[in-house]
């Protein structure tokens, strides 16, 4: 998932690397930290009713600002808590999928890769892999961005959800944190991102992928904890590592 000759031998974490796109994006468009912090204030939001959440609270921009610093510009509380757990779906064919009630189906699933490291990238400020998986799959299921209800994105750190926004067409580049700002991504906005809380609730790593399937899933079936109303289409963002890799699902309810 990262580049071990160069930069993991320089002495790079992911949280390095985050930062890097985050210095990087605010150098670009003027972001501030303040705005950047609000990414965690709305995912905390978001999972201060889940069950599943190892976190269940709400927090203010300032105690992130406030959180211990990480990796300039990041700080603790824009870092995804890794802990235990488990994640699992049940994947059928068609004729047995329509025996039974509120059957979700796969639309598109699309998968791209790009260099292991940053350095060789042509941009910081977004994932090339997570765009051309996008892509594919809104060709494949014969939507655009905008028919899209519900969104699960990797959060693993603040900068790549916002980042995400971007790559997968919900905002022009550099025009992520008016979604943001104007609480779009929050429920009952436009396009309401991570609503179990997305990494904030805790991050098992490789679990987290089904994760965001399941709470799509509910979405889409209407039983939700925070639940969007009318949720048709639901799309997951999952990365690998600071980008390497990227897969991007469509999944469609009955409704």
């Amino acid at each position: 998932a990262g580049d071990q000759e160069w930069e993991s031998a320089l002495g790079f974490t992911f949280t390095g690397l985050y930062a890097l796109m985050a210095r990087r994006y605010m150098h670009l468009y003027g972001l501030t930290r303040e705005e950047l912090a609000e990414i965690p204030v709305k995912n905390h939001f978001h999972g201060k009713n889940n069950p599943y959440a190892q976190f269940q609270f709400e927090i203010r921009v300032e105690d992130v600002l406030r959180s211990p610093l990480i990796a300039d510009p990041l700080r603790l509380l824009d870092c995804s808590p890794i802990t235990d757990g488990a994640a699992a779906v049940v994947l059928a064919s068609e004729k047995i999928a329509k025996q039974f009630e509120k059957p979700v189906w796969v639309l598109a699933s699309a998968h791209a890769s790009d260099t292991l490291g940053l350095y060789a990238r042509k941009s910081l400020t977004s994932l090339e892999a997570a765009r051309l998986a996008a892509r594919e799959a809104y060709s494949q299921a014969g939507l655009k961005p905008g028919d899209i209800d519900v969104a699960e994105v990797h959060d693993c750190f603040s900068i790549a959800e916002l980042i995400a926004y971007e790559d997968l067409g919900f905002a022009e580049p550099g025009k992520g944190r008016e979604l943001l700002l104007n609480q779009e991504t929050r429920i009952g906005g436009s396009i309401p991102v991570n609503t179990d809380g997305g990494l904030k609730l805790g991050h098992p790593v490789g679990a987290t992928g089904i994760k965001q399937i399941i709470e799509l899933v509910k979405q889409l079936r209407g039983e939700a904890i925070n639940q969007v109303k009318g949720a048709k289409y639901g799309l997951a963002h999952n990365v690998g590592g600071s980008g390497a890799t990227a897969i991007v699902h469509i999944l469609g309810g009955e409704g």
